[in-house]
């Protein structure tokens, strides 16, 4: 066949994909081999594929296609999560421009919409994958919402509670008053933001009194409830026992004494608000103080706010300042930093507000998932430096709200058949339910339509936490096959955002479930940042759209692109450059791949020497590399292994070992020696294919007639074998030969195609075993070893060792030697200035080590170069 001068990528990319996917490659069933299994990190149903995806899931297929040459039965997961804010808030969204407001509907009318919008727009991101080459089992897709993955959160759920985990309580938590739901407390961000100090002034009952308070937030002076001050402050000794006056509102308050109050800090004292503070609300519980919510669930004011009821909580903060001002109940106000927090996914200031809520008991649950890590290194994360960041997140662990304002998500399995707060059972069905709420009230006339469900869900993350169990029925049926096979899975590729939301409690999980680990290892990957440093977004502009890049590089140039740069943990400066750097890589491959298949054979000439040497030398180097690769794999140093591929073929393989045995100018190559060419390139295919697939399948499938059976995708891993290390290093002293030969013909402009003959004084008692390459590549006609210096030639100088090249009638003596003169003076003044500053004591006594071992080379190297010129010029007499 004739083989295209360019590798057309987006044709061979669609031809291959298709070919692997006819051929059931990507698909894994229990068998008699190994396993080997990845999750994928189920992004969210309606998201599209960006730089972060791009980088977490090439790793992912560099993994599983290593394990699939490797033996093992490598089977990769994919699917989604039903990410509950987020798209609910999508479909609110569109349901809103369309004039349809969530609460006109029912929960089963909302469903509806949100599973046609899921339907539309959910798995598009899946499909992305395929075009960047993941090689995941699409028969195994899962989404977090499917029946068999509900049903397994819902038994967890019962379980958890069953066992005395999951409990309901009245706690304050952070609402986001945008989605209308609660959060965890991972799930709120803290920022720094540039507000208002306001100091209020509040009456004393029965006197012209007053006292200054400063708060950040003035709106929530109508849930004041009481004024606090430290009982050791002299200060307010006056005010023991009196009452003050909530400005606007007239609410009467006690002043309360506690040591809670800092001196130093404000004014000295404390408005409190139990329904909007975490620290209010235990000072009012250990007051016993009254609780006054003054907020909608969308963060507007209700009655309480009397005249601005109905308002934004910031419109009012401006509002009621101007009103405090205007009746004098504004002393003044500062500008203030603080942190405020907002909510991960709307970017919504939180409320901190009172509900009732599910949590679940974290305590207990912990101690595993920290042993496992921290202790017995029975998991392990890669770098790991990020064991602190676990530490610190799982021993300062708080219970966990599983509950979510949102009907997008599992709906708590709670059913109610009373009014009171205790009047209720959990079970995984109504009809479950209904038995125990008979024998919970003796009473059995109860029907399903005296229950009511609880009508929250669940935490997007409480589903997602069973995600490597619940993927293979491992909670619905633990004695399954495919569980007990696939289970604990292998690896797992990650970003560090989620090691506490997502990674922690898979692990939780998986101790609780089954005693064991969900996974050994979790590689850690960094953030794709551009030239600046900043975090790629679509607000800034600063994120290329990932399919373009691949349309423009090919999807091999992408994924080199971003792996050359990719270590574990450290974030990658995205530049464009990279991912031409990886397609220059993959017209590399190409053209060497024409070149060798361009060679006309013969079967009747013998094997020439160098070829012979060239292939022992290479064979040396592709082991060496391999046990590299082998190493860095091993510590999931996956950017140091597909560099020192990268080297191995750029500059081993298409560099060297190609000139090495290329034949003569139409001339014909030998059998033996394409032979081995074609093996040589055959194992460099192997080693490239996790990180290059389109590329390596085609060039392979050329090669040779292949079977389905005989395609790369399924092939073997080279072997490892041993090898002699002194050829490599023998190796690298040819090269500096062979360069010295090449500067010597250009510096005197010596063609190649002309003979010269080379003589070697072996002082270091080198290997002789590359002579006939030295001889090839350097086009010398005769090479021998001498035990003098030879006059009148050209030399340089290797290591101890020096060569010759006899002058031919095409160089002018007298030109040389006055070359050779100008340099021998340049050189000797270069020498001079270097000696001049090593001979200064206080240039001496103060440079740094480095600079001075610098400078003490610098004045090695210039001696030799002057020995050498001196000899050069001898020799020319």
């Amino acid at each position: 066949m004739t083989i295209p001068a360019q590798f057309d990528a987006k044709t061979i990319e669609n031809k291959w994909y298709d070919y692997w996917m006819k051929n059931n490659y990507f698909h894994s069933e229990p068998d008699y081999r190994t396993p080997y299994t990845i999750v994928i990190p189920p992004p969210n149903v309606t998201g599209v594929l960006h730089m972060g995806h791009m980088l977490n899931n090439t790793i992912q297929d560099v993994l599983i296609r290593r394990a699939r040459l490797k033996g093992f039965n490598a089977c990769w997961v994919p699917g989604t999560d039903h990410a509950s804010i987020a798209t609910e808030a999508k479909v609110v969204a569109k349901l809103k421009s369309e004039g349809i407001n969530k609460s006109d509907l029912s929960r089963e009318e909302f469903l509806k919409h949100a599973y046609e919008w899921t339907d539309k727009y959910g798995g598009t991101i899946l499909e992305q994958l395929k075009q960047l080459g993941c090689s995941c089992d699409w028969d195994r897709t899962k989404f977090t919402m499917d029946p068999d993955m509900s049903a397994s959160v819902i038994r967890s759920f019962v379980d958890l509670y069953n066992k005395g985990l999951i409990y309901r309580g009245y706690r304050m938590v952070n609402w986001d008053p945008e989605a209308k739901t609660t959060l965890s407390d991972e799930e709120v961000i803290y920022e720094e933001q540039q507000g208002k100090l306001y100091f209020i002034e509040y009456e004393i009952e029965g006197s012209e009194d007053f006292l200054t308070v400063a708060t950040t937030r003035p709106e929530t002076i109508f849930g004041d409830t009481a004024i606090c001050i430290n009982p050791n402050d002299e200060r307010f000794a006056h005010l023991k026992g009196k009452k003050a006056i909530v400005p606007i509102c007239g609410r009467v308050i006690p002043i309360i004494e506690d040591e809670y109050v800092d001196i130093e800090f404000g004014t000295g004292c404390l408005k409190v608000t139990p329904a909007h503070d975490m620290n209010d609300k235990a000072l009012g519980e250990k007051h016993n103080l009254e609780i006054i919510d003054i907020f909608n669930e969308d963060a507007t004011l209700n009655s309480f706010g009397l005249n601005y009821q109905g308002k934004d909580r910031f419109v009012v903060r401006e509002e009621i300042a101007k009103e405090l001002e205007t009746i004098g109940a504004l002393a003044k106000t500062e500008i203030h930093l603080n942190k405020v927090g907002t909510s991960e996914r709307t970017k919504a200031v939180i409320e901190p507000r009172l509900s009732d809520q599910w949590f679940l008991k974290m305590e207990d649950l912990v101690k595993p998932a920290i042993k496992s890590v921290l202790v017995d290194g029975e998991i392990k994360l890669h770098p790991a430096r990020f064991n602190n960041t676990y530490a610190h997140w799982l021993n300062n662990i708080r219970d966990w709200n599983i509950s979510r304002q949102l009907w997008w998500g599992q709906q708590i399995p709670a059913y109610f058949y009373g009014d009171g707060k205790e009047d209720f059972v959990v079970a995984e069905s109504i009809e479950e339910a209904l038995t125990l709420a008979k024998a919970k009230t003796s009473n059995s006339s109860l029907l399903t339509s005296d229950l009511r469900q609880d009508v929250d869900a669940l935490d997007t993350w409480f589903s997602s936490w069973l995600w490597p169990m619940s993927v293979f029925g491992g909670i619905m049926d633990p004695e399954n096959e495919d569980f007990k096979y696939y289970y604990p899975t292998n690896d797992l590729v990650t970003g560090p955002d989620i090691l506490f939301f997502w990674v922690a409690r898979m692990i939780i999980a998986g101790y609780e479930y089954t005693g064991k680990k969900p996974f050994t290892n979790v590689y850690l990957t960094g953030l794709v940042r551009d030239k600046q440093r900043r975090k790629m977004s679509k607000s800034l502009g600063n994120s290329p759209e990932p399919l373009e890049l691949i349309q423009k590089f090919g999807a091999d140039g992408v994924r080199v692109g971003l792996l050359l740069s990719a270590s574990a943990g450290n974030d990658i400066m995205f530049d464009e450059e990279l991912c031409n750097q990886g397609k220059a890589f993959t017209n590399k491959i190409w053209n060497a791949f024409k070149l060798i298949k361009g060679w006309e054979v013969s079967d009747s000439i013998p094997q020439p020497e160098s070829s012979k040497v060239a292939i022992e030398w290479y064979e040396a180097k592709l082991q060496q590399t391999l046990l590299e690769i082998e190493d860095n794999f091993e510590k999931y140093r996956i950017s140091d292994a597909l560099m020192g591929i990268y080297k191995l073929v750029w500059d081993d393989f298409c560099s060297w070992f190609l000139e090495m045995i290329k034949p003569a100018y139409q001339q014909p190559i030998d059998s033996v020696t394409l032979a081995k060419a074609i093996e040589m390139l055959e194992n460099n295919l192997k080693l490239l294919h996790p990180f290059m697939p389109f590329l390596t399948e085609e060039i392979w499938q050329i090669l040779g007639q292949r079977t389905p059976e005989e395609a790369l995708i399924v092939s073997i891993w080279p072997e490892m074998k041993p090898f002699n290390a002194q050829l490599i290093t023998d190796f690298e002293n040819t090269i500096e030969v062979i360069s010295g030969i090449r500067t010597i013909r250009k510096d005197k402009n010596i063609p190649f195609k002309d003979t010269i003959e080379l003589r070697i004084l072996n002082n270091d008692k080198v290997s002789t075993y590359f002579d006939a390459v030295v001889t090839k590549l350097g086009n010398i006609t005769s090479l021998e070893y001498v035990l003098d210096k030879v006059d009148g030639a050209l030399s340089f100088r290797v290591k101890s060792n020096e060569y010759f090249i006899p002058i031919t009638g095409n160089i002018n003596v007298e030109e040389e030697i006055a070359k050779l003169t100008t340099e021998l003076v340049y050189t000797q003044g270069f020498l001079k200035s270097v000696q001049n500053k090593l001979a200064n004591d206080k240039f001496v006594a103060g440079a740094p080590e480095k600079v001075l071992a610098n400078e003490r080379q610098k004045e090695a190297d210039a001696l030799a170069k002057i020995a050498t010129i001196e000899q050069s010029i001898a020799g020319l007499k």
